[in-house]
């Protein structure tokens, strides 16, 4: 059963169908070295969904995001520092805009505050991300620290206005970013080089990574 009408032959069950398969022929290239084709094949995957989100009419915000997040991963498919600044600057500038589009697109902060659900569900996410940057603070070069740390705050503020909102997949999808980049964290800058943890964790990442935005694009556009 498609979600969106008609079969997958209609134009957003066929972007949508792509945009997942893109994402899974990057799984099997995780472990290749930086190359044209499999920085193609990574970006395909969310700017596909960026692509689904303005044809189906969704909110602009929600269109950047993604636009802005594919940037992310076009930078973070290279090796280097240069690359990884890069892909830190535009997923900081996608959290932005969702984080905006969270807060106009939720609930008053009265009714936030109406629920021990969503206030403990903000706590928790409040000392999972403190803890986890106090751990990376020691471990990171001064020159990343800064960016780290407005990160960690901006990836912070996303998820706690993801839960103001009324669409559970949504809610449930900026979870799972958030986890994606807590484990990426810790896979680039806590575990030894050549950890055999390190290549598991690398396609967890990404699953969990599409995962998210695949669900809060979802959420968003079939309003769940």
């Amino acid at each position: 059963m498609m979600p969106f009408p008609g079969g997958i032959e209609a134009t957003a069950n066929g972007t949508l169908f792509f945009s997942a398969m893109s994402a899974l022929v990057y799984c099997m290239m995780l472990d290749a070295p930086p190359a044209i084709r499999r920085t193609g094949v990574k970006t395909a995957a969310v700017a596909l969904l960026a692509l689904l989100a303005f044809q189906q009419g969704g909110p602009f915000l929600l269109v950047g995001a993604l636009a802005l997040s594919a940037v992310g991963d076009a930078f973070l498919s290279r090796d280097g520092d240069k690359a990884f600044l890069g892909g830190l600057c535009a997923f900081l500038a996608g959290h932005l805009l969702y984080i905006v589009l969270f807060v106009v697109s939720g609930s008053t902060i009265a009714a936030f505050l109406s629920s021990p659900l969503r206030i403990a569900g903000a706590l928790a996410m409040g000392v999972f991300a403190f803890g986890m940057l106090k751990t990376l603070w020691p471990r990171v070069d001064a020159g990343l620290r800064l960016p780290i740390a407005v990160y960690v705050l901006a990836i912070l503020a996303m998820g706690v206005t993801s839960l103001t909102l009324d669409y559970s997949w949504a809610i449930a999808g900026a979870v799972l970013f958030m986890a994606s980049d807590a484990l990426l964290a810790t896979e680039k800058f806590l575990l030894p080089a050549g950890s055999p943890r390190g290549v598991w964790m690398r396609y967890v990442v990404w699953v969990l990574y599409y995962a998210g935005q695949a669900l809060i694009t979802l959420g968003f556009l079939l309003g769940r």
